[in-house]
């Protein structure tokens, strides 16, 4: 049985660069092992309502702008997974998008985890408009996909304030590891109604993210493992002074 996981994918040039988070992610695979499918959820596809994609081909989206040409030479031609979407359209009502590709949210993390590229992915949109809560909601609705053999592969960033960015820096500031060390605590607890009030538990939040997309895949990960979820925190550090590249695990509580 997979544990459900939360990664942070960084800057798009994360699988260009030599950093601790790119070797953490080019190592995840082979410590994980080789699930039957993966659904990745992804901070970049964004819709009012779940949807899931069901393209038997995804294609690859490179949807950033004003990086190195080698990203945009770059695919990861993955199968899809029709019959995972439609199974998580029953367990959720999610609408099922068959044209929907993999943003870079999913396929760079898929391809440093699995670059062999020959695992079916279907992909999750996160809901903005929607609470924490609802999405820690909306993974208690996948957890039996785990027993399938299925990785829950929620892709977003532990603390993500591009504003804050400043390429190659090195200091990080309180309020991002402040957001940092609440997030691990509140986890390792397995608190589910502080997670569920992110934006008014820590008085980092707001600062940690300005919006909410790359923090709601997190709360799907901690639902899919049901009622009271085990933490296991795989990987921590910032990179580019504001992004938390924090990375967890999550298995149920009542499996050993």
């Amino acid at each position: 049985m997979f544990p459900s996981v939360f990664v942070s994918h960084g800057a798009p040039t994360l699988i260009l660069e030599t950093s601790a988070g790119r070797d953490f992610l080019a190592g995840l695979g082979r410590r994980l092992g080789r699930p039957s499918a993966i659904l990745a959820v992804s901070a970049h596809w964004t819709t009012r309502d779940a949807a899931v994609s069901g393209a038997e081909a995804p294609e690859t989206i490179h949807d950033f702008q004003g990086f190195p040409d080698a990203l945009y030479r770059m695919r990861y031609p993955a199968p899809g997974a029709p019959a995972l979407a439609e199974r998580v359209a029953e367990l959720t009502g999610a609408a099922i998008d068959p044209a929907q590709g993999l943003d870079h949210g999913a396929w760079v993390p898929l391809m440093l985890m699995y670059p062999k590229a020959d695992i079916p992915v279907a992909q999750l949109s996160v809901m903005p408009r929607r609470s924490a809560a609802d999405h820690i909601a909306l993974g208690r609705r996948l957890e039996s996909l785990r027993r399938d053999g299925v990785l829950i592969l929620a892709s977003g960033g532990a603390v993500h304030n591009l504003r804050e960015f400043r390429f190659g820096g090195t200091s990080t500031a309180a309020w991002a590891t402040g957001f940092a060390g609440w997030l691990d605590r509140t986890l390792e607890a397995g608190d589910s109604q502080a997670l569920g009030d992110w934006l008014t538990a820590s008085p980092d939040s707001r600062h940690a993210h300005p919006s909410d997309e790359h923090f709601l895949p997190l709360p799907v990960a901690f639902g899919a493992a049901g009622p009271k979820p085990r933490t296991e925190r795989l990987h921590a550090g910032f990179e580019h002074g504001s992004l938390g590249m924090h990375a967890y695990a999550f298995t149920s509580g009542d499996i050993s």
